[in-house]
């Protein structure tokens, strides 16, 4: 992999980034990214304010690279939040699910670094508009949030590419070297990936919803929640409940009646693996193991080269 707009943007080795995914990037998993040469990311949407401190913290001690923090701008506190990325000196800041025109001038005023995530073009551009330092182009079959567009990733990359001159990193169902390079192809210069690190020995989530998702297979999530925000998921009982509701015309009321209280937490960071909700990407049915984030990386960049190298051999 060669250094680009995005290595140099980040000081990081690789332009690969790990997704700041809730109940699953806590410091052990985005310190082992950064140190493995990527750019790790406290996920901090899952976190309480104190919490977020004490893993900024134990993120220093537990490295010397380049890392960052993933906000949703729809964070409860968020004010609060941004004040203590600033507080603390954080110097890259990826957020989400809101505006970036909000606060991307007061990053920029403390010396931050900021990405915004976009599933349009037509959001890339508001986001050049808004002075980012980079854009994540996420295609639909990422887990988690999604999009209302449901644009694949190697649909929205060109498309974004064409509509911004921003350093472009791709996200959603990158799982593989080859599929970096193919992201690369199509015009980005990194890229985002959330699955492979979430089934991780560092990843933070419950060791039921790790096995889980390895027992994945193609289809086996679906996107649902839209009403309320479009959420991939693992089917299993809560799920059936949600897409059962939303065939009979539901209201975002009764849906949040099925989903009750944490249910991202039950699912993930407690593994009830039947009544929480499972987020995760459908590049998930491709993992058959739980590995270290090292040889996770190191299987990255070795593929991506003996993918580049045979491209061009066409």
């Amino acid at each position: 992999m060669n250094n680009n707009r995005i290595t140099e943007l980040f000081g990081i080795r690789y332009p690969i980034i790990q997704g700041g995914m809730v109940w699953i990037s806590g410091w052990r998993l985005a310190a082992a990214v950064s140190n493995a040469g990527g750019l790790g990311l406290l996920g901090a949407g899952s976190m309480h304010p104190e919490t977020l401190v004490e893993h900024i913290h134990k993120m220093r001690e537990a490295t010397d690279k380049p890392w960052g923090v993933n906000v949703p701008l729809m964070y409860p506190e968020i004010d609060r939040l941004v004040d203590i990325l600033i507080g603390e000196g954080v110097k890259i800041v990826f957020t989400s699910a809101g505006s970036p025109k909000k606060y991307t001038q007061r990053f920029h005023e403390a010396g931050m670094k900021v990405a915004h995530v976009v599933s349009s073009s037509k959001f890339a551009r508001k986001c050049e508009e808004a002075g980012v330092d980079a854009v994540v182009a996420e295609g639909f079959e990422a887990g988690g949030h999604n999009g209302r567009e449901e644009t694949t990733t190697l649909t929205l990359i060109p498309q974004v590419r064409k509509a911004t001159t921003l350093p472009l990193i791709a996200a959603g169902g990158i799982g593989s070297g080859e599929a970096i390079l193919a992201a690369m192809v199509l015009g980005a210069e990194g890229v985002q990936i959330g699955t492979l690190f979430a089934l991780t020995q560092e990843s933070s989530a419950s060791e039921a919803y790790k096995e889980r998702c390895l027992s994945v297979e193609e289809g086996d999530t679906m996107l649902a929640l839209k009403l309320i925000s479009p959420t991939r998921l693992v089917k299993n009982g809560l799920y059936e409940r949600i897409a059962e509701a939303e065939k009979g015309g539901t209201t975002v009321e009764a849906l949040r009646a099925i989903l009750g209280q944490a249910a991202t937490k039950r699912g993930i960071f407690e593994g009830d693996i039947d009544q929480g909700m499972l987020e995760i990407g459908q590049i998930a049915s491709a993992v058959k193991e739980i590995r270290p984030v090292a040889e996770v990386m190191r299987q990255l960049v070795e593929d991506f080269d003996q993918a580049q190298g045979k491209a061009r051999e066409f």
